[in-house]
């Protein structure tokens, strides 16, 4: 079975990395709400107000590519606390359901990003935090996803996504994949093995890498009413107090 990976990690934000600039003008809240007319609208020439223009293609051609798979998804952009670092954080939100194949599908994304802007441009962001949840079948299945945002290197952690409610006499699957970066950019559909499950979820403990950096978790869960699949961004940092930023 192909791991429905496409539409669950298309996120469009991900992947600007600029350097920071210096004499950081404040505009959060009004940033985040351009960002989340234009998100909601198509605006492309908003769009390109708010980005650098040697961002523009590769945001314009990634939030393209998404709005063809949920032509009505709905965003949610809102800023949060100020960092230590004098960062503000911002969480996008985006909802969106489609029809294919006489099946129901049901996105629920996030992210939270740490991000400077000057002069209501955004100059600099950091992928704080990111996770997708896609849903089809019958009925929208309820599960809960305890992964970390973030972990040190080499160290072990749990991996789980658990079905909130009871499986009565339901055969259930699952399985677990990393994703490689050029997966995840290049939204590409790796295959994913499935396992009979127990317990009423997956339960994974992983290992972090020795290095600083990311993985990206994609996992799925069948039921007999639908197929949940899940992928997680988990941060990886090399220093105690950077596992929250």
């Amino acid at each position: 079975m192909r791991l429905l990976v496409k539409a669950a990690i298309t996120v469009v934000l991900s992947g600007l990395s600029l350097p920071v600039p210096t004499g950081v003008a404040w505009a959060a809240e009004g940033f985040s709400s351009k960002l989340e007319l234009a998100l909601n609208g198509g605006d492309a020439q908003t769009l390109t107000e708010l980005v650098p223009p040697e961002s523009l293609s590769g945001l314009q051609r990634r939030y393209d590519r998404f709005s063809k798979e949920f032509p009505d998804a709905r965003w949610t952009v809102r800023p949060l606390a100020t960092l230590d670092d004098g960062r503000r954080t911002l969480e996008v939100l985006v909802r969106g359901e489609r029809e294919s194949d006489g099946l129901q599908y049901q996105l629920e994304a996030s992210q939270r990003l740490a991000v400077r802007i000057e002069a209501g441009r955004l100059m600099d962001q950091e992928l704080l935090m990111e996770q997708s949840l896609l849903r089809s079948g019958k009925s929208s299945l309820p599960v809960t996803l305890d992964i970390p945002d973030a972990v040190l290197t080499g160290s072990r952690y749990d991996v789980d996504v658990i079905f909130d409610q009871p499986l009565g006499n339901a055969v259930v699957a699952g399985g677990l994949l990393s994703l490689t970066p050029e997966q995840v950019l290049n939204q590409i559909r790796p295959n994913l093995t499935l396992e009979p499950m127990g317990g009423g979820g997956l339960f994974k403990t992983v290992q972090a890498p020795q290095r600083p950096g990311a993985q990206t978790w994609a996992a799925m869960l069948v039921h007999p009413d639908g197929v949940v699949t899940v992928t997680k961004r988990v941060r990886v940092v090399n220093q105690r107090r950077d596992l929250a930023p």
